[in-house]
């Protein structure tokens, strides 16, 4: 366990939170005159700005405690606080691995904060023997994608234990493609370590990318701090009640799952036979990443088929993504 003090923010930490209407009163009956909020219509109150509702059945779900549970508006969201929380502009650091998911380092260039890259080995993992050599005191960061997007494979879970049992900041882990992995979830670790962010959503297995809910699972005082510096309604009602709605039929999720990834290895085994096809990396995830003869070329005549694909090219040499 780590002191989170001394990972917070300084400013942060001597934040007053502002106080919405709904957090003086948490009742769900009565005539309400507190928050400004129109008389008529059936979309005319302010959301549950804590979702407990939704928490409630997420907690059911998944096994995870509603203390240690963060709802954002997507894990891009999640991904901003992790930066507003733990890191100062223009002076505190952040660390990922590339070839990876690009918001990691847009949230940073936004906050005004420093990126230390590490790029992944041949085979695309990490090296938590170089990661754990860093001495720099101004990282409070890490980021780690595992399944990695663009990439689709798994992080190796030792090497994530021990960068998480070396490092003295936070380490956000972002589990979006998990449910793809047949691998189990760093959530279950939440106890052990209180600098662990595990990310996972609902845009991906669940199928409800549009309704932007991410998750976070973490300990309550990263909760707590979350939640002191989110904006107080982040998620809508219509977005409660559709998660909650996919939640109770979770099984079907299940069967979609099973079949995406039944595609994905027919698919896999297709492309691997055409002639234009360099390598077809193995992949955890709902997609495939694959290298090619001129992924431009190959691109552009895709697109000209109506076959939009993820030209990936500028971050790994001739390849597109195949979701």
């Amino acid at each position: 366990m780590i002191d989170l003090n001394n990972i917070v923010r300084p400013s942060i930490l001597r934040l007053n939170p502002y106080s919405c209407a709904r957090d003086e009163f948490k009742g769900e009956s009565g005539i309400f005159l507190d928050a400004n909020e129109n008389p008529y219509g059936s979309l005319n109150r302010y959301p549950d700005p804590y979702q407990a509702k939704l928490k409630s059945a997420i907690s059911e779900v998944k096994g995870i405690p509603v203390e240690r549970i963060f709802l954002g508006n997507g894990s891009d969201e999640i991904i901003d606080l992790c930066f507003r929380a733990f890191c100062t502009p223009g002076v505190d650091k952040a660390l990922i691995f590339p070839p990876t998911y690009g918001m990691y380092e847009v949230s940073a260039a936004i906050n005004d904060v420093d990126v230390i890259k590490v790029k992944l080995d041949k085979d695309f993992q990490i090296n938590a023997v170089t990661v754990n050599k860093i001495t720099d005191k101004a990282l409070k960061l890490i980021f780690i994608c595992s399944p990695n997007n663009p990439t689709g494979n798994s992080m190796r879970e030792e090497d994530i234990i021990s960068v998480l049992s070396s490092f003295e900041g936070i380490v956000v882990v972002d589990e979006a493609y998990i449910d793809f992995s047949g691998k189990r979830s760093l959530s279950r670790l939440i106890d052990k370590y209180n600098n662990l962010v595990v990310m996972q959503t609902f845009s991906k297995a669940m199928g409800r990318a549009a309704i932007r809910v991410g998750m976070a699972f973490t300990s309550p005082e990263i909760v707590s701090l979350f939640n002191k510096i989110k904006p107080p309604y982040n998620i809508s009602s219509i977005n409660q009640a559709a998660a909650i709605e996919k939640l109770k039929n979770f099984s079907k999720s299940r069967e979609q799952v099973e079949r995406i990834i039944k595609e994905r290895e027919r698919l896999i085994a297709k492309l691997e036979k055409m002639s234009f096809v360099r390598k077809v990396y193995q992949s955890d995830s709902n997609f495939i990443l694959v290298n090619v003869d001129d992924a431009n070329k190959l691109y552009n005549f895709l697109i000209s088929r109506n076959i939009i694909v993820r030209n990936r090219h500028s971050i790994v040499e001739n390849c597109i993504r195949i979701t």
